[in-house]
């Protein structure tokens, strides 16, 4: 049977993908289910108790719509950040809200700028919109700022997308040095600055709040997937100058944050503590990841996020055999997309349980391929 036949043209010409394939279709394809879960940087040390808590007393009101505003943890959030709640937006994950402000930007063939093989839903919300991506390589493992921001130079770009720590490889630039290239780019270039795993970074990583709270052209993403153990309520929030927050609101969904998860982040914010657990969680785990990949003469890169990116030493078709063992086996763990970077395997930190399961399978797998 044919499709609708009035799609736009843009519709049509998109690829029938998607940025990931998750854990449930590989479940699926493959018949059973996986025995460790460390590909998708979610904590496996889950959330507070406190939060658990919060979520339990307001299930019973799950018949009633969350708050349209999120005007609670708004702001919470704003006194979290010491900015005023105005500058301050709640949306649907990171990816929720990248996609917000590409709408809002990207027409067909606006150019966009990011780097080659990082976070692959901004490309797709991009392209979605008919923007046209310019990317350029990595150095040495980073998002190669220089390079970055000749490219927005050279294109006129609208927009610039840039994550501090970096997914895929962990790596990170210096607050000093993350400062001095949004104070570089054209007052005409937007950068998105995505700091989804700035809970785990060493605190020379992230810029003050200050040092870009006055840049019309800066936004800052944030969420509670990642550190706060929240990555099934999905959300997340940006903030910058409310005057280009405040655009968000002319396109976001208003309802589309669930009350469950409006009541989960707000007492995930109130319970420092646990973050304050679970980030020492992370930083043993990436320790013993390490040590696993050291042992096998692989090259751990120095991680400040939730997860170790190996270098295995080889090219990318051994990496994806190592990828592809494990995955059989029951380890579900994924590899950066592009070379150089897909001459590595990444694995998420989490509980010792399934990092030892890890450990054994991935012996078997490196001992097999020889």
């Amino acid at each position: 049977m044919t499709a609708f036949s009035r799609f736009t043209p843009l519709a049509e010409s998109l690829p029938p993908t998607v940025p990931f394939v998750g854990p449930e279709t590989q479940e699926r394809a493959r018949g059973a289910k996986f025995i460790a879960r460390l590909g998708a940087n979610e904590s496996g040390f889950g959330p507070a108790p406190s939060v658990i808590a919060a979520i339990t007393r307001e299930a019973g009101l799950s018949w009633r719509y969350g708050d349209p505003e999120n005007h609670d943890l708004r702001m919470a959030l704003g006194d979290h950040l010491g900015l005023a709640p105005e500058r301050v937006v709640v949306g649907e994950g990171i990816d929720g809200l990248l996609g917000l402000i590409v709408r809002l930007i990207v027409e067909p063939g606006t150019p966009v700028v990011t780097s080659l093989g990082a976070y692959p839903t901004f490309n797709f919300h991009v392209t979605g919109f008919g923007g046209r991506l310019v990317t350029v390589p990595y150095r040495n493992d980073r998002e190669d700022l220089d390079a970055l921001l000749e490219a927005v130079r050279r294109e006129n770009a609208a927009l610039v997308y840039l994550s501090n720590p970096d997914n895929p490889m962990g790596t990170w630039h210096s607050a000093e040095a993350v400062v001095e290239f949004a104070k570089a780019l054209p007052e005409t270039t937007l950068l998105a600055l995505d700091e989804a795993y700035g809970e785990t970074a060493p605190a020379e990583a992230l810029p003050a709040i200050a040092a870009l709270s006055d840049m019309p052209n800066v936004l800052r993403f944030r969420t509670f997937s990642k550190a706060y153990g929240l990555a099934g309520q999905r959300v997340g929030y940006v903030f910058g100058v409310e005057e280009t927050v405040s655009r968000f609101h002319r396109v976001r969904n208003h309802f589309g944050v669930n009350r469950l998860g409006q009541a989960a982040a707000l007492a995930a914010l109130q319970d420092q503590s646990w973050l304050d657990h679970v980030v020492s969680q992370v930083t043993a785990s990436r320790d013993r990841i390490a040590s696993i990949a050291q042992g096998h003469g692989f090259a751990p890169i120095a991680s400040a996020t939730n997860f170790v990116t190996i270098d295995c030493g080889r090219d990318a078709a051994y990496a994806k055999a190592i990828l592809d063992g494990l995955v059989s086996r029951g380890v579900f763990i994924r590899m950066p997309g592009v070379a150089p970077l897909n001459r590595c395997i990444r694995i998420s930190t989490g509980p010792e349980a399934e990092i030892g399961i890890f450990e054994e399978t991935l012996s078997d797998v490196v001992k097999e391929l020889g």
